[in-house]
């Protein structure tokens, strides 16, 4: 059943992007531009109900950075996070990032946590504590793929999991003193309020199919890029985004704009944590398996690494590998000789250890680095660790919350 869901997740994807052909893909591809239209009048409904003050925002006394985009998956938001985070930390803020732990286990059971007043936190106001910044609690499983990598990555910052991210800032408020809140892919989470929305939008496709969901890619229409207070342009190559520039600001004319690149910086074996150059792949036979949203980006990148990617095997994104997966493919690998294997970074925290290491697996540990705008991005965390006095103080008298 669970293959046959992945598989189904898979077709999906492929008629989303084009890559299905044939009647029955053409068809559905109609059928969803017409429930694309209804998406589109609900967003905007919900929208203005939080904007003219009829469904209620949380303000929790602490400052909410949002991180997000508009199109669904594949922004390299998550390194964006993680530097974010740690800027943050380094300037001596507490910081805790609140995500939804997208395709996570439930624990069946609330995590143990004793109280500032000595007592238990209720379990109907205990979130999932991955980490605490000093402690990891929770595997992959349980955490999610995403927050799981932040916090093995991130020493010094909390690191909470909850579909109600509104219960997550409040105990991260009451029980870790947390000063500052970022909200992992928050731009349309709107129960929270936000002190600060930063968007990311993708060099390569910024707009996705541009077609909102399900017939596209995009959560909501472009013009909502209005609410950024800054905008991340990720992934870039070093050429020109002048055009794309243009078209942002038609939506946005006042926010800073910020180009970034996601690079690899080194190889690291899955199982040993030995680190290689990226050198090392230069004219090596390898195998990529991933379960990403774009896994072309990914074998891109190996292949511009000097490798020979001569099998590929994808999975739906998110996809939690079984052994069963990592022996066959394994065994492929086997016999075609090639010489390693690679997976991405995110993929490598749900990747069971295969029966038989007969070659190596490595990931691709993935960092950004900013290529222009580093004054509109140093300006931003000086913003956020230096609120105006009026501010830090009606930050820290709005709500006061016992958990």
């Amino acid at each position: 059943m669970k293959e046959r869901i992945d598989e189904l997740e898979q077709w999906g994807a492929d008629v989303i992007f084009g890559r299905a052909k044939g009647f029955r893909a053409s068809l559905m591809r109609v059928l969803m531009l017409g429930l694309s239209g209804i998406f589109r009048c609900l967003v905007q409904t919900r929208i203005g109900l939080y904007r003219r003050g009829w469904k209620p925002q949380e303000f929790p006394g602490a400052q909410v950075i949002s991180i997000g985009n508009l199109t669904v998956g594949g922004t390299g938001k998550t390194p964006v996070v993680e530097l974010l985070a740690k800027s943050l930390r380094d300037r001596g803020r507490n910081v805790a990032i609140l995500s939804r732990g997208y395709k996570s286990k439930r624990l069946g059971y609330a995590q143990n946590w004793e109280g500032k007043d000595g007592r238990m936190v209720p379990e109907d106001r205990m979130p999932k504590v991955v980490s605490t910044g000093s402690a990891l609690l929770l595997d992959s499983k349980f955490a999610g793929d995403e927050p799981f990598m932040l916090a093995r990555n991130l020493d010094g910052v909390a690191v909470i999991v909850d579909k109600d991210r509104v219960k997550g800032a409040r105990f991260a408020i009451s029980q870790l003193e947390t000063e500052t809140l970022v909200l992992d892919d928050g731009m349309q989470y709107l129960d929270l309020a936000h002190s600060m929305d930063i968007v990311l939008i993708d060099s390569r496709s910024p707009f996705g199919t541009e077609a909102l969901l399900p017939r596209g890619t995009l959560r909501e229409p472009p013009r909502n890029l209005r609410r950024a207070s800054y905008i991340l342009i990720t992934k870039c190559d070093g050429s020109s985004n002048a055009e794309l520039i243009t078209r942002i600001r038609k939506y946005n004319p006042v926010a800073d704009i910020i180009e970034c690149a996601h690079g690899p910086i080194h190889l690291e074996d899955l199982y040993t944590r030995e680190r290689k150059s990226l050198d090392f792949l230069e004219g090596k036979w390898v195998g990529a398996i991933s379960a990403i949203a774009v896994p072309e980006n990914f074998e891109r990148s190996l292949s511009k690494l000097g490798a020979r990617v001569e099998i590929k095997r994808r999975f739906s994104d998110h996809h939690r590998f079984n052994r069963r997966d990592v022996d066959n493919f394994m065994q492929r690998c086997v016999e075609r000789d090639m010489e390693m294997i690679v997976t991405t970074e995110k993929d490598a925290v749900r990747f069971p250890r295969p029966t038989e290491i007969n070659v190596p697996i490595c990931f691709l540990r993935i960092e950004v680095q900013i290529l222009s705008g580093q004054e509109y991005w140093d300006g931003m965390v000086d913003r956020i660790c230096n609120p105006p006095p009026v501010v830090d103080s009606i930050l820290k008298n709005v709500g006061s919350y016992r958990v």
